[in-house]
């Protein structure tokens, strides 16, 4: 799914191109890898793997991944520093991937629709991960996993993603789930989270109910009115990108626009700002902490 003009118009202005797709068809996660001596599809001196975003390299860092080339972004794992960078997630630098003549490009399939065809002009193998949930995160390790030689470490992952989640639904039971609007922004435009999207199902998965849904979008972009007959019991605000701005931006929005003063979740000062490095566009290993803070948000509580 592509998002809305105004989300659009938005993203152009900052020179970003964050447009985002829903994948048609995901790659397949649980290959039939071929017999090598490490148990995976390659050797590591046999592969040249590149991530082209934050969440897949955190997962080819977690799985200790060699790489051949990474995102232009800053604070990514220290093994990763010094390799060529290979332009932003958004919007790659497919000369200079082309260059590192790459085995496989790995990145998120929320990106797919956008830059399949950039990858597939280039003559460039690309796989895009499902990291719109926490479970298509662990899907997409127990697949470069598989494929690479790392299936014993990217069990011991999945086997802490288990334990993890038996502690959260403990937390969650018995409690009245609260109904909840999810807004996600840029400056000067915000769109709204369905249970399609990372967030969305992060909402979910924490007890939340999430007021806005479509069968197939990650986003829509519903008129003030049509959100205000929805009544959510909470509101949550998190941003793409340049948080700082984007704050600035949500409260001249609930300040000047008349109709948020209606909403009950206004009122009773249930408005919360997420931090966007946990509460993003794609799945990340700090998912955890999204549920101590949805515990307190939600409950009043810590849900660890």
């Amino acid at each position: 799914m592509r998002f809305m003009n105004k989300y659009r118009t938005a993203v152009l202005t900052l020179t970003l191109t964050l447009s985002i797709a829903a994948a048609s068809g995901c790659v397949d996660q649980h290959p039939s890898p071929a017999a090598s001596p490490d148990g995976g599809l390659l050797a590591a001196e046999a592969y040249r793997l590149i991530a082209t975003s934050r969440a897949a390299v955190e997962i080819c860092d977690r799985l200790e991944l060699e790489l051949a080339g990474r995102p232009a972004l800053e604070g990514l794992p220290a093994r990763y520093e010094d390799l060529p960078e290979t332009g932003s997630p958004m919007a790659p630098d497919f000369e200079a991937i082309k260059l590192l003549n790459p085995t496989e490009v790995v990145g998120p399939d929320t990106l797919e629709s956008d830059l399949a065809p950039g990858f597939a002009n280039a003559d460039i193998p690309a796989t895009f991960l499902n990291l719109r949930s926490v479970a298509g995160l662990y899907e997409s390790i127990e697949y470069l996993g598989e494929k690479y030689g790392k299936g014993e470490k990217a069990r011991a992952l999945v086997e802490e993603y288990h334990a993890v989640l038996e502690r959260l639904e403990a937390a969650k039971t018995g409690k009245e789930s609260p109904t909840v609007l999810i807004l996600m922004g840029l400056p000067g435009a915000y769109i709204e989270c369905t249970q399609n999207s990372y967030v969305g199902s992060l909402i979910e998965m924490g007890g939340g109910i999430n007021v806005v849904s479509d069968p197939v979008e990650d986003f829509v972009s519903w008129n003030t009115e049509a959100l205000l007959e929805l009544d959510p019991d909470v509101i949550l605000r998190t941003a793409h990108a340049l948080p700082d701005l984007v704050a600035d931006m949500f409260a001249k929005e609930f300040a000047e626009n008349d109709i948020w003063r209606h909403f009950r979740a206004v009122q009773e000062g249930r408005v919360y700002d997420l931090d966007y490095t946990i509460f993003g566009m794609s799945a990340n290993f700090r998912w955890p902490e999204a549920f101590d803070q949805m515990a307190e948000i939600f409950y009043g509580e810590d849900a660890s």
